[in-house]
């Protein structure tokens, strides 16, 4: 997450199997409506004409007849309970930095919001969720589509890879729809409803989402004694006053809150927000492997706008697996359609095929006698077949990137990783932590890990039978995931043993023959 004024961000900083959803080609219609502008002289639409199919796919109304900030700031209204928590201490000391010595950091977030907000808001009011839940979008990303944190959570809204899929998202070697404003807000929304139904509260929901579902619970049941009394969204200030919460846990809801006070209010905090261009597309269906730079040249629209749109896109080209929904600037639908429909299929992929001869033939050797590095060759032959000396498995075919495909890649890191802390390597199962997906129940996944129902309720201070997806749990206890840990690394040491102690043993000057001493 991003804590937007503390120096180091929270888990965002620098950069350091479940099932797939079904793919995007799988679906009958794109993700978001597929809008074509009415462009009768020109292709590219006007500035009214893009406002207006934001309004079409969105249903952002707002944007044709915005209020005067000057009069909102005199009477703001809020969705989400603002005023009952605006003297908190945590509140007001993060209106204070926002408004003061990060300002110009929490003003630049703002005028990136201004691009997106319309979408979020539209989305979150069709999902029946209060829209001002986009500031947590703010607080987590600063609205950065390629936020990336030391955790592995990517994007605007901050997913972790594990989390992602189970709400929906294509996440793997081609594609990263965390990255993907509108699909993100998706999914965010849609972990965010199952969150407020666990809960019972939007905050607790919030602190759920930033420190994790089964933390939260945990804490409910340990301090159930100490929160009696306490009501709505109350609830979550009274956990967050006892000592087990996170301290980022803490303080997420106070930040949404105050970002959710100055935002609405920006005059009197001394604020001026500068807009950007709202976000908006129009789509068109294309096939596998269709290079990002065809798109381009079908399109007339420029490179920086179509990545701009496509961001999901990592490798230059779509998933060589399935047709997708690519995205384009307003208006150019119908002249990108006739383009690439006037293309022979190979023509529009952005790289070609090639088999693998011999036996002595290395991945270095390949990709230097195809004119590209390596490194780009892995790029686009994510599961490359060597030998145990490294040489390629000979009969099995690669692909070699065209030159504009490889302009079009994006050097990331695997959107396969995750860090939940500690080391790198350390997995979430080696931890004893499941992330649940879409479909399962609390029966199957103590099944799954040869438990009871009881115990994982237990150890997750789960009082009902509901868990949702994307939420993490505890299938075994810190002690026993210890032992486990600790049994692993002895049968490891052991084993080193017996290696090295293996064969006839050695004499030594203590064991030869001893003679008697001549009398």
């Amino acid at each position: 997450m991003v804590l937007l004024v503390t120096g180091a961000c929270g888990r965002a900083g620098q950069a350091a199997s479940a099932t797939a959803p079904t793919p995007i080609a799988a679906q009958p219609t794109p993700m978001v409506a597929l809008v074509t502008a009415p462009v009768p002289t020109t292709d590219r639409a006007t500035p009214d004409e893009v406002v207006r199919t934001v309004v079409a796919v969105f249903g952002d109304s707002a944007v044709l007849n915005p209020v005067d900030s000057a009069r909102a700031a005199d009477n703001p209204i809020w969705d989400i309970d603002v005023r009952s928590y605006e003297t908190h201490d945590r509140v007001e000391h993060y209106v204070g930095l926002f408004s003061n010595s990060g300002k110009e950091r929490f003003l630049a977030r703002l005028s990136r919001g201004t691009r997106y907000e319309p979408m979020i808001r539209a989305k979150l009011r069709a999902s029946g969720m209060p829209e001002d839940l986009t500031y947590l979008a703010l607080i987590e990303s600063g609205y950065d589509p390629h936020a990336y944190s030391r955790a592995a959570a990517v994007g605007m809204w901050q997913f972790m890879s594990g989390t992602a899929r189970a709400v929906g998202l294509r996440v793997d070697w081609w594609m990263d729809e965390r990255r993907d404003p509108a699909r993100s807000t998706d999914g965010a929304i849609r972990f965010l409803r199952d969150l407020q139904k666990q809960f019972g509260s939007l905050y607790l929901a919030a602190a759920a989402y930033n420190g994790g579902p089964g933390r939260v619970a945990r804490g409910l049941t340990r301090f159930a004694s100490e929160l009696d009394g306490a009501d709505g969204e109350d609830r979550f200030f009274a956990l967050a006053e006892q000592d087990y919460l996170r301290a980022e846990t803490k303080n997420y809801v106070p930040q949404i809150i105050a970002a959710a006070l100055v935002a609405k209010m920006p005059a009197r905090y001394g604020l001026v927000i500068d807009s950007l261009p709202l976000y908006g597309y129009d789509s068109v269906l294309v096939t596998p492997g269709t290079s990002l730079a065809h798109l381009v040249t079908a399109s007339g629209a420029t490179k920086a706008e179509v990545r701009d749109l496509n961001p999901a896109i990592l490798r230059g080209i779509t998933p060589p697996d399935a047709s997708i929904w690519a995205r384009i600037p307003v208006g150019l639908a119908d002249r990108t359609r006739l383009a690439l429909d006037s293309l022979p299929e190979g023509d529009r992929r952005g790289y070609r095929t090639a088999s693998v001869s011999g036996s002595t033939t290395t991945p270095a050797g390949f990709a230097d006698r195809h004119g590209v590095t390596l490194k780009q060759l892995r790029w686009f032959n994510p599961t490359i077949k060597t030998t145990k000396k490294g040489r390629l498995l000979s009969g099995q075919s690669l692909r070699i990137p065209s030159d504009v495909a490889i302009a079009f890649a994006r050097e990331i890191p695997d959107p396969r990783i995750e860090r939940y802390g500690g080391s790198s390597s350390t997995t979430l199962t080696a931890r004893g932590i499941h992330v649940v997906k879409r479909g399962e129940s609390l029966g199957a996944i103590a099944k799954r890990y040869g438990t009871t129902v009881a115990r994982l309720k237990s150890l997750n201070g789960i009082t009902g039978s509901r868990v949702i997806a994307g939420q993490t749990l505890r299938v075994r206890s810190s002690t026993a995931t210890a032992s486990s840990t600790s049994s692993a690394k002895k049968a490891s040491a052991k084993k080193s043993t017996v290696k090295k102690t293996s064969g006839p043993p050695k004499k030594t000057a203590s064991s030869k023959k001893k003679t008697p001493p001549k009398k």
